[in-house]
Protein backbone atom coordinates (compact mmCIF):
# COMPACT_ATOMS: atom_id res chain seq x y z
CA UNK A 1 0.00 0.00 0.00
CA UNK A 2 2.83 2.39 0.93
CA UNK A 3 4.62 1.61 -2.35
CA UNK A 4 1.41 2.27 -4.28
CA UNK A 5 1.04 5.66 -2.57
CA UNK A 6 4.62 6.54 -3.43
CA UNK A 7 3.93 5.57 -7.05
CA UNK A 8 0.87 7.84 -7.14
CA UNK A 9 2.85 10.77 -5.72
CA UNK A 10 5.67 10.17 -8.24
CA UNK A 11 3.19 10.12 -11.13
CA UNK A 12 1.59 13.33 -9.93
CA UNK A 13 4.95 15.06 -9.65
CA UNK A 14 5.96 13.79 -13.07
CA UNK A 15 2.73 15.14 -14.50
CA UNK A 16 3.42 18.53 -12.93
CA UNK A 17 6.94 18.54 -14.33
CA UNK A 18 5.67 17.68 -17.82
CA UNK A 19 3.05 20.43 -17.73
CA UNK A 20 5.39 23.06 -16.28
CA UNK A 21 6.61 25.82 -18.52
CA UNK A 22 9.73 25.19 -20.54
CA UNK A 23 12.15 27.26 -22.60
CA UNK A 24 12.92 26.07 -26.11
CA UNK A 25 14.21 28.34 -28.88
CA UNK A 26 12.34 26.51 -31.62
CA UNK A 27 12.32 27.47 -35.30
CA UNK A 28 8.95 29.23 -34.78
CA UNK A 29 10.31 31.19 -31.82
CA UNK A 30 13.27 32.12 -34.02
CA UNK A 31 10.92 33.36 -36.74
CA UNK A 32 8.96 35.44 -34.20
CA UNK A 33 12.22 36.91 -32.87
CA UNK A 34 13.32 37.87 -36.39
CA UNK A 35 9.92 39.40 -37.11
CA UNK A 36 9.89 41.37 -33.85
CA UNK A 37 13.40 42.74 -34.37
CA UNK A 38 12.53 43.83 -37.90
CA UNK A 39 9.52 45.80 -36.57
CA UNK A 40 7.02 43.41 -38.21
CA UNK A 41 5.05 43.27 -35.00
CA UNK A 42 1.77 41.99 -36.45
CA UNK A 43 3.59 39.09 -38.11
CA UNK A 44 5.42 38.34 -34.85
CA UNK A 45 2.16 38.31 -32.88
CA UNK A 46 0.59 35.94 -35.42
CA UNK A 47 3.57 33.59 -35.21
CA UNK A 48 3.43 33.64 -31.41
CA UNK A 49 -0.30 32.90 -31.56
CA UNK A 50 0.50 29.80 -33.63
CA UNK A 51 3.19 28.76 -31.12
CA UNK A 52 0.62 29.03 -28.33
CA UNK A 53 -1.59 26.56 -30.17
CA UNK A 54 0.97 23.77 -30.57
CA UNK A 55 3.50 24.63 -27.82
CA UNK A 56 1.50 26.54 -25.17
CA UNK A 57 3.98 25.98 -22.33
CA UNK A 58 6.98 27.47 -24.18
CA UNK A 59 7.69 30.50 -21.99
CA UNK A 60 9.98 32.13 -24.54
CA UNK A 61 6.71 33.40 -26.00
CA UNK A 62 6.70 36.04 -23.26
CA UNK A 63 10.31 36.99 -23.91
CA UNK A 64 9.61 37.69 -27.60
CA UNK A 65 6.44 39.58 -26.67
CA UNK A 66 8.58 41.80 -24.51
CA UNK A 67 10.85 42.63 -27.44
CA UNK A 68 7.76 44.03 -29.19
CA UNK A 69 6.85 46.25 -26.22
CA UNK A 70 10.45 47.35 -25.74
CA UNK A 71 10.98 48.36 -29.36
CA UNK A 72 7.57 50.03 -29.55
CA UNK A 73 8.33 52.23 -26.55
CA UNK A 74 12.03 52.84 -27.14
CA UNK A 75 11.59 53.96 -30.75
CA UNK A 76 8.38 56.00 -30.39
CA UNK A 77 8.62 57.26 -26.78
CA UNK A 78 4.82 57.43 -26.52
CA UNK A 79 3.65 58.26 -23.02
CA UNK A 80 0.21 56.80 -23.77
CA UNK A 81 1.73 53.51 -24.94
CA UNK A 82 3.97 53.43 -21.88
CA UNK A 83 1.04 53.75 -19.51
CA UNK A 84 -0.80 51.02 -21.40
CA UNK A 85 2.06 48.54 -21.68
CA UNK A 86 4.11 48.86 -18.51
CA UNK A 87 1.81 46.47 -16.60
CA UNK A 88 3.08 43.69 -18.87
CA UNK A 89 6.48 43.58 -17.17
CA UNK A 90 5.34 42.03 -13.91
CA UNK A 91 2.79 39.74 -15.59
CA UNK A 92 5.47 38.30 -17.87
CA UNK A 93 7.97 37.88 -15.06
CA UNK A 94 5.42 35.86 -13.10
CA UNK A 95 4.83 33.62 -16.13
CA UNK A 96 8.55 33.08 -16.73
CA UNK A 97 9.16 32.27 -13.06
CA UNK A 98 6.84 29.24 -13.38
CA UNK A 99 9.24 27.63 -15.85
CA UNK A 100 11.97 25.03 -15.59
CA UNK A 101 14.60 26.53 -13.28
CA UNK A 102 17.27 24.20 -14.68
CA UNK A 103 17.12 25.85 -18.09
CA UNK A 104 19.75 28.54 -18.83
CA UNK A 105 16.90 30.67 -20.18
CA UNK A 106 15.09 30.68 -16.83
CA UNK A 107 17.21 33.38 -15.14
CA UNK A 108 18.41 34.93 -18.39
CA UNK A 109 14.91 35.68 -19.71
CA UNK A 110 14.00 37.38 -16.43
CA UNK A 111 17.19 39.46 -16.50
CA UNK A 112 16.87 40.45 -20.15
CA UNK A 113 13.24 41.43 -19.66
CA UNK A 114 14.21 43.64 -16.70
CA UNK A 115 17.02 45.27 -18.70
CA UNK A 116 14.68 46.09 -21.55
CA UNK A 117 12.23 47.73 -19.17
CA UNK A 118 15.08 49.55 -17.41
CA UNK A 119 16.04 51.22 -20.69
CA UNK A 120 12.43 52.20 -21.28
CA UNK A 121 12.03 53.59 -17.77
CA UNK A 122 15.23 55.63 -18.09
CA UNK A 123 13.90 57.22 -21.28
CA UNK A 124 10.68 58.15 -19.43
CA UNK A 125 12.52 59.59 -16.43
CA UNK A 126 11.70 56.81 -13.93
CA UNK A 127 15.28 56.52 -12.74
CA UNK A 128 14.78 54.77 -9.39
CA UNK A 129 12.60 52.05 -10.93
CA UNK A 130 15.08 51.65 -13.79
CA UNK A 131 18.11 51.25 -11.52
CA UNK A 132 16.16 48.80 -9.37
CA UNK A 133 15.53 46.66 -12.47
CA UNK A 134 19.20 46.91 -13.46
CA UNK A 135 20.30 45.74 -10.02
CA UNK A 136 17.95 42.76 -10.09
CA UNK A 137 18.97 41.89 -13.64
CA UNK A 138 22.64 41.94 -12.68
CA UNK A 139 22.08 39.54 -9.78
CA UNK A 140 20.09 37.18 -11.99
CA UNK A 141 22.82 37.21 -14.62
CA UNK A 142 25.54 36.56 -12.05
CA UNK A 143 23.66 33.51 -10.79
CA UNK A 144 23.07 32.30 -14.33
CA UNK A 145 26.74 32.73 -15.22
CA UNK A 146 27.70 30.60 -12.24
CA UNK A 147 25.23 27.85 -13.21
CA UNK A 148 25.78 28.04 -16.99
CA UNK A 149 29.18 29.60 -17.72
CA UNK A 150 29.00 28.53 -21.39
CA UNK A 151 25.64 30.20 -22.07
CA UNK A 152 26.58 32.91 -24.58
CA UNK A 153 23.66 35.25 -23.93
CA UNK A 154 24.87 35.88 -20.37
CA UNK A 155 27.85 37.74 -21.86
CA UNK A 156 25.56 39.88 -24.00
CA UNK A 157 23.80 41.51 -21.07
CA UNK A 158 26.71 41.36 -18.61
CA UNK A 159 28.93 43.07 -21.18
CA UNK A 160 26.58 46.02 -21.46
CA UNK A 161 26.16 46.30 -17.68
CA UNK A 162 29.88 46.09 -16.94
CA UNK A 163 30.73 48.64 -19.66
CA UNK A 164 28.24 51.16 -18.30
CA UNK A 165 28.99 50.57 -14.61
CA UNK A 166 32.22 52.55 -14.57
CA UNK A 167 30.83 55.51 -16.48
CA UNK A 168 27.77 56.44 -14.43
CA UNK A 169 27.57 60.27 -14.42
CA UNK A 170 27.97 62.10 -11.11
CA UNK A 171 24.35 63.23 -11.32
CA UNK A 172 23.35 59.57 -10.91
CA UNK A 173 25.75 58.77 -8.06
CA UNK A 174 22.77 58.32 -5.76
CA UNK A 175 22.06 55.14 -7.73
CA UNK A 176 25.12 53.39 -6.28
CA UNK A 177 23.16 52.11 -3.28
CA UNK A 178 20.35 50.86 -5.51
CA UNK A 179 22.77 49.12 -7.87
CA UNK A 180 24.49 47.37 -5.01
CA UNK A 181 27.47 45.31 -6.12
CA UNK A 182 27.34 46.21 -9.80
CA UNK A 183 30.90 47.02 -10.84
CA UNK A 184 32.80 46.84 -14.06
CA UNK A 185 34.71 48.73 -16.72
CA UNK A 186 34.41 49.56 -20.38
CA UNK A 187 37.34 47.22 -21.09
CA UNK A 188 35.58 44.34 -19.32
CA UNK A 189 32.28 44.93 -21.06
CA UNK A 190 33.94 45.35 -24.45
CA UNK A 191 35.80 42.06 -24.01
CA UNK A 192 32.64 40.19 -22.97
CA UNK A 193 30.66 41.51 -25.92
CA UNK A 194 33.48 40.77 -28.34
CA UNK A 195 33.67 37.21 -27.04
CA UNK A 196 29.89 36.83 -27.29
CA UNK A 197 29.96 38.12 -30.87
CA UNK A 198 32.73 35.72 -31.89
CA UNK A 199 30.86 32.78 -30.39
CA UNK A 200 27.52 33.70 -31.96
CA UNK A 201 29.19 33.97 -35.36
CA UNK A 202 30.91 30.63 -34.82
CA UNK A 203 27.62 28.91 -34.02
CA UNK A 204 25.51 31.08 -36.36
CA UNK A 205 23.31 32.17 -33.47
CA UNK A 206 20.13 34.14 -34.27
CA UNK A 207 21.33 36.70 -31.71
CA UNK A 208 24.51 37.63 -33.60
CA UNK A 209 23.06 40.83 -35.10
CA UNK A 210 21.75 42.03 -31.73
CA UNK A 211 25.12 41.41 -30.08
CA UNK A 212 26.96 43.14 -32.94
CA UNK A 213 24.76 46.22 -32.45
CA UNK A 214 25.52 46.29 -28.71
CA UNK A 215 29.25 45.86 -29.30
CA UNK A 216 29.23 48.65 -31.89
CA UNK A 217 27.39 50.87 -29.40
CA UNK A 218 30.14 50.45 -26.82
CA UNK A 219 32.80 51.27 -29.44
CA UNK A 220 30.90 54.33 -30.64
CA UNK A 221 29.55 55.92 -27.47
CA UNK A 222 32.10 54.89 -24.84
CA UNK A 223 35.30 54.35 -26.85
CA UNK A 224 34.60 57.26 -29.22
CA UNK A 225 35.59 55.05 -32.17
CA UNK A 226 33.00 55.49 -34.91
CA UNK A 227 35.13 53.78 -37.54
CA UNK A 228 35.50 50.62 -35.45
CA UNK A 229 31.74 50.61 -34.76
CA UNK A 230 31.02 50.95 -38.47
CA UNK A 231 33.35 48.07 -39.33
CA UNK A 232 31.67 45.80 -36.78
CA UNK A 233 28.27 46.51 -38.32
CA UNK A 234 29.56 46.03 -41.85
CA UNK A 235 30.45 42.45 -40.97
CA UNK A 236 27.21 41.81 -39.08
CA UNK A 237 25.09 40.83 -42.10
CA UNK A 238 22.51 43.54 -41.40
CA UNK A 239 19.72 44.03 -43.94
CA UNK A 240 18.84 47.75 -43.98
CA UNK A 241 16.64 47.47 -47.10
CA UNK A 242 14.48 44.78 -45.46
CA UNK A 243 14.71 45.71 -41.78
CA UNK A 244 13.95 49.26 -40.54
CA UNK A 245 15.72 48.57 -37.24
CA UNK A 246 18.91 47.59 -39.07
CA UNK A 247 18.55 50.76 -41.15
CA UNK A 248 18.17 52.84 -37.98
CA UNK A 249 21.30 51.34 -36.41
CA UNK A 250 23.48 51.68 -39.50
CA UNK A 251 22.31 55.23 -40.21
CA UNK A 252 22.88 56.25 -36.59
CA UNK A 253 26.50 55.07 -36.70
CA UNK A 254 27.00 56.56 -40.16
CA UNK A 255 25.83 59.97 -38.92
CA UNK A 256 28.28 59.80 -36.03
CA UNK A 257 31.27 58.65 -38.06
CA UNK A 258 31.46 61.19 -40.91
CA UNK A 259 29.39 59.10 -43.32
CA UNK A 260 26.46 61.46 -43.74
CA UNK A 261 25.98 60.78 -47.46
CA UNK A 262 25.77 57.05 -46.72
CA UNK A 263 23.26 57.72 -43.94
CA UNK A 264 21.04 59.59 -46.38
CA UNK A 265 21.13 56.73 -48.89
CA UNK A 266 20.36 54.21 -46.14
CA UNK A 267 17.40 56.19 -44.85
CA UNK A 268 16.02 56.85 -48.34
CA UNK A 269 15.99 53.10 -48.99
CA UNK A 270 14.59 52.19 -45.57
CA UNK A 271 11.56 49.90 -45.91
CA UNK A 272 8.24 51.51 -45.07
CA UNK A 273 4.69 50.25 -45.23
CA UNK A 274 1.78 48.72 -43.36
CA UNK A 275 3.70 45.53 -42.51
CA UNK A 276 6.14 47.51 -40.36
CA UNK A 277 5.48 49.30 -37.07
CA UNK A 278 5.46 53.08 -37.20
CA UNK A 279 8.94 54.56 -36.67
CA UNK A 280 8.64 58.32 -37.33
CA UNK A 281 12.10 58.97 -35.87
CA UNK A 282 13.54 57.57 -39.11
CA UNK A 283 11.95 60.55 -40.89
CA UNK A 284 13.55 62.91 -38.39
CA UNK A 285 16.92 61.28 -39.00
CA UNK A 286 16.61 61.71 -42.76
CA UNK A 287 15.63 65.35 -42.31
CA UNK A 288 18.62 65.92 -40.02
CA UNK A 289 21.08 64.18 -42.36
CA UNK A 290 19.79 66.21 -45.29
CA UNK A 291 19.96 69.45 -43.30
CA UNK A 292 23.59 68.72 -42.43
CA UNK A 293 24.25 68.54 -46.17
CA UNK A 294 22.20 71.72 -46.61
CA UNK A 295 19.72 69.94 -48.90
CA UNK A 296 16.72 72.07 -49.83
CA UNK A 297 14.14 69.35 -49.06
CA UNK A 298 15.22 68.67 -45.46
CA UNK A 299 12.21 70.48 -44.00
CA UNK A 300 9.69 68.12 -45.61
CA UNK A 301 11.03 65.21 -43.54
CA UNK A 302 10.81 67.19 -40.30
CA UNK A 303 7.18 68.03 -41.02
CA UNK A 304 6.53 64.37 -41.77
CA UNK A 305 8.04 63.45 -38.41
CA UNK A 306 5.80 65.96 -36.60
CA UNK A 307 2.73 64.63 -38.41
CA UNK A 308 3.31 61.05 -37.28
CA UNK A 309 5.09 61.40 -33.93
CA UNK A 310 2.80 60.32 -31.08
CA UNK A 311 4.93 61.61 -28.22
CA UNK A 312 6.64 64.80 -27.09
CA UNK A 313 10.10 63.31 -27.64
CA UNK A 314 12.19 65.28 -30.17
CA UNK A 315 9.48 67.83 -30.91
CA UNK A 316 11.36 70.86 -29.58
CA UNK A 317 14.50 69.86 -31.46
CA UNK A 318 12.49 69.44 -34.65
CA UNK A 319 11.06 72.95 -34.45
CA UNK A 320 14.57 74.24 -33.76
CA UNK A 321 15.80 72.59 -36.96
CA UNK A 322 12.89 74.11 -38.90
CA UNK A 323 13.88 77.48 -37.44
CA UNK A 324 17.43 76.97 -38.68
CA UNK A 325 16.15 76.15 -42.16
CA UNK A 326 14.23 79.44 -42.17
CA UNK A 327 17.36 81.27 -40.97
CA UNK A 328 19.50 79.75 -43.72
CA UNK A 329 16.90 80.98 -46.22
CA UNK A 330 17.11 84.51 -44.82
CA UNK A 331 13.64 84.27 -43.27
CA UNK A 332 14.07 85.73 -39.77
CA UNK A 333 10.29 85.91 -39.23
CA UNK A 334 10.06 82.19 -39.93
CA UNK A 335 12.95 81.59 -37.53
CA UNK A 336 11.12 83.41 -34.72
CA UNK A 337 7.85 81.62 -35.50
CA UNK A 338 9.42 78.17 -35.23
CA UNK A 339 11.30 79.18 -32.08
CA UNK A 340 7.97 80.16 -30.55
CA UNK A 341 6.80 76.62 -31.37
CA UNK A 342 9.83 75.31 -29.46
CA UNK A 343 8.54 77.12 -26.38
CA UNK A 344 4.98 75.82 -26.65
CA UNK A 345 5.37 72.26 -27.97
CA UNK A 346 7.01 69.08 -26.74
CA UNK A 347 9.04 68.43 -23.60
CA UNK A 348 12.69 68.98 -22.72
CA UNK A 349 13.65 65.49 -21.54
CA UNK A 350 16.67 65.03 -23.80
CA UNK A 351 19.86 67.05 -24.21
CA UNK A 352 18.90 68.07 -27.75
CA UNK A 353 15.41 69.21 -26.68
CA UNK A 354 16.94 71.16 -23.77
CA UNK A 355 19.40 72.79 -26.16
CA UNK A 356 16.51 73.84 -28.41
CA UNK A 357 14.56 75.24 -25.46
CA UNK A 358 17.54 77.23 -24.23
CA UNK A 359 18.01 78.78 -27.68
CA UNK A 360 14.32 79.66 -27.84
CA UNK A 361 14.32 81.22 -24.37
CA UNK A 362 17.35 83.34 -25.25
CA UNK A 363 15.07 85.18 -27.70
CA UNK A 364 17.96 86.16 -29.97
CA UNK A 365 18.60 85.46 -33.61
CA UNK A 366 21.19 82.73 -34.05
CA UNK A 367 24.26 83.59 -36.11
CA UNK A 368 23.62 82.13 -39.54
CA UNK A 369 27.28 81.34 -40.27
CA UNK A 370 27.73 79.55 -36.96
CA UNK A 371 24.59 77.52 -37.64
CA UNK A 372 25.78 76.61 -41.14
CA UNK A 373 29.25 75.69 -39.88
CA UNK A 374 27.74 73.56 -37.11
CA UNK A 375 25.53 71.66 -39.54
CA UNK A 376 28.33 71.03 -42.02
CA UNK A 377 30.66 69.93 -39.23
CA UNK A 378 28.07 67.53 -37.79
CA UNK A 379 27.73 66.04 -41.27
CA UNK A 380 31.48 65.51 -41.55
CA UNK A 381 31.90 68.17 -44.26
CA UNK A 382 34.86 69.71 -42.47
CA UNK A 383 36.45 71.72 -45.26
CA UNK A 384 33.12 73.33 -46.22
CA UNK A 385 32.51 74.17 -42.56
CA UNK A 386 36.00 75.70 -42.28
CA UNK A 387 35.40 77.82 -45.38
CA UNK A 388 32.17 79.16 -43.89
CA UNK A 389 33.91 80.32 -40.72
CA UNK A 390 36.80 81.82 -42.68
CA UNK A 391 34.27 84.21 -44.19
CA UNK A 392 33.96 85.67 -40.67
CA UNK A 393 37.11 87.81 -40.79
CA UNK A 394 38.09 89.05 -37.31
CA UNK A 395 34.69 88.07 -35.94
CA UNK A 396 33.19 90.24 -33.24
CA UNK A 397 30.07 88.95 -31.51
CA UNK A 398 27.88 90.83 -29.10
CA UNK A 399 26.55 87.60 -27.61
CA UNK A 400 28.84 85.63 -25.27
CA UNK A 401 27.36 82.38 -26.54
CA UNK A 402 28.24 83.24 -30.15
CA UNK A 403 31.77 84.25 -29.14
CA UNK A 404 32.36 80.97 -27.30
CA UNK A 405 30.77 78.89 -30.01
CA UNK A 406 33.07 80.40 -32.63
CA UNK A 407 36.18 79.25 -30.73
CA UNK A 408 34.67 75.87 -29.93
CA UNK A 409 33.31 75.25 -33.43
CA UNK A 410 36.54 76.23 -35.16
CA UNK A 411 38.41 73.92 -32.78
CA UNK A 412 36.09 71.03 -33.67
CA UNK A 413 36.47 71.67 -37.40
CA UNK A 414 40.27 71.86 -37.24
CA UNK A 415 40.19 68.70 -35.13
CA UNK A 416 38.19 66.98 -37.85
CA UNK A 417 40.67 68.17 -40.48
CA UNK A 418 43.53 66.67 -38.48
CA UNK A 419 45.07 70.07 -37.72
CA UNK A 420 45.50 69.18 -34.06
CA UNK A 421 47.82 71.96 -32.85
CA UNK A 422 45.49 74.65 -34.19
CA UNK A 423 42.48 72.81 -32.77
CA UNK A 424 44.06 72.76 -29.31
CA UNK A 425 44.61 76.53 -29.46
CA UNK A 426 40.93 77.17 -30.11
CA UNK A 427 39.81 74.59 -27.55
CA UNK A 428 41.96 76.39 -24.97
CA UNK A 429 40.32 79.74 -25.83
CA UNK A 430 36.87 78.17 -25.43
CA UNK A 431 37.90 76.70 -22.06
CA UNK A 432 39.46 79.89 -20.70
CA UNK A 433 36.53 82.09 -21.65
CA UNK A 434 33.70 79.64 -21.10
CA UNK A 435 34.50 77.44 -18.11
CA UNK A 436 32.58 79.66 -15.70
CA UNK A 437 29.50 79.88 -17.95
CA UNK A 438 26.53 77.52 -18.19
CA UNK A 439 27.21 76.73 -21.86
CA UNK A 440 28.56 73.33 -22.88
CA UNK A 441 31.29 74.67 -25.18
CA UNK A 442 34.12 74.73 -22.62
CA UNK A 443 33.20 71.34 -21.17
CA UNK A 444 33.20 69.65 -24.56
CA UNK A 445 36.33 71.55 -25.62
CA UNK A 446 38.12 69.99 -22.64
CA UNK A 447 36.84 66.54 -23.62
CA UNK A 448 37.96 66.98 -27.23
CA UNK A 449 41.38 68.29 -26.18
CA UNK A 450 41.76 65.18 -24.06
CA UNK A 451 40.96 63.01 -27.08
CA UNK A 452 43.69 64.68 -29.12
CA UNK A 453 46.26 64.16 -26.37
CA UNK A 454 45.09 60.55 -25.95
CA UNK A 455 45.54 60.01 -29.69
CA UNK A 456 49.08 61.39 -29.38
CA UNK A 457 49.69 59.13 -26.38
CA UNK A 458 50.18 62.15 -24.10
CA UNK A 459 48.32 60.29 -21.38
CA UNK A 460 49.04 62.64 -18.48
CA UNK A 461 47.86 65.62 -20.51
CA UNK A 462 44.78 63.68 -21.62
CA UNK A 463 43.91 62.90 -17.99
CA UNK A 464 44.26 66.58 -17.14
CA UNK A 465 41.69 67.58 -19.75
CA UNK A 466 39.28 64.75 -19.01
CA UNK A 467 39.30 65.76 -15.34
CA UNK A 468 38.81 69.38 -16.38
CA UNK A 469 35.75 68.27 -18.35
CA UNK A 470 34.38 66.57 -15.23
CA UNK A 471 34.93 69.73 -13.18
CA UNK A 472 32.54 71.75 -15.33
CA UNK A 473 28.75 71.57 -15.05
CA UNK A 474 27.01 72.98 -18.13
CA UNK A 475 23.25 73.15 -18.43
CA UNK A 476 23.31 71.10 -21.65
CA UNK A 477 24.75 67.65 -22.34
CA UNK A 478 26.43 67.40 -18.94
CA UNK A 479 25.61 63.74 -18.30
CA UNK A 480 26.69 62.67 -21.80
CA UNK A 481 29.97 64.63 -21.67
CA UNK A 482 30.83 63.42 -18.18
CA UNK A 483 30.10 59.82 -19.12
CA UNK A 484 32.49 60.08 -22.08
CA UNK A 485 35.18 61.67 -19.90
CA UNK A 486 34.82 58.92 -17.29
CA UNK A 487 35.02 56.27 -19.98
CA UNK A 488 38.16 57.90 -21.39
CA UNK A 489 39.84 58.03 -17.98
CA UNK A 490 39.01 54.38 -17.43
CA UNK A 491 40.62 53.23 -20.69
CA UNK A 492 43.85 55.21 -20.31
CA UNK A 493 46.85 53.05 -19.29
Amino acid sequence: MKQFAVLIVWCCLSSLRLSAGHFEFTSDIGIAYEQATSLRFNDARLTLHQVRRHDPNNLLIYHIENYIDFLTLYLNQSEADYKRLKKNQEARLIKIQTGNSESPYYLYAQADLRLQWALVKLSFGEYLAAFNDISKAHKLLQRNQEKFPDFILNLKDLGVLHALAGTIPDSYKWSAKVLGGLEGSVAQGRKELKTALQLTRQYNSPFKAEIAVMYAGILLYLDNDGNAAWQVLQSADLQPRQNPLHCYVLASVAMRSQRNDQAIELLKQCPRGAEFASAPYLDFMLGLAKLRRLDSDAGAWFYKFLAHQRSNHGVKETYQKLAWIALLQGNTAGYREHMQSVLTNGKSNTGADKDALQEARAARIANVRLVKARLLFDGGYYQKAYDVLQELSAPVFQETAHHLEYFYRLGRILHGLGRYDEALEYYQKAIEQGRQTSYFFACNAALQAGLIHELRRHHDKAREYYRLCLSMHPNEYKAELHQKAKSALERLP
